[in-house]
């Protein structure tokens, strides 16, 4: 499975982050252990949605679509 996530900064709401994986568990530790440089100014983060996806492809083209103008704009009707 790959899951494409949104996160939330705990310390600065207004900070979002997108990403993809396919170990959330293991890879929010990461982002909360400070081992992403996009992330680690602004500690700790929450894990607000996640989708998961059986084909990488779409997993991949989704994460892009929420990192585009529409894609952040239907996150924050929908997902945050």
């Amino acid at each position: 499975m790959k899951y494409a996530y949104l996160l939330q900064s705990l310390s600065y709401p207004d900070q979002r982050y997108v990403g993809l994986t396919s170990e959330l568990a293991k890879r929010l530790e990461a982002h909360n252990a400070g081992r992403s440089p996009h992330t680690s100014k602004c500690r700790p983060w929450k894990l607000v949605t996640y989708l998961a996806f059986t084909d990488e492809d779409q997993a991949v083209d989704f994460e892009h679509y929420l990192k585009s103008g529409s894609g952040r704009a239907f996150a924050g009707r929908r997902l945050w």
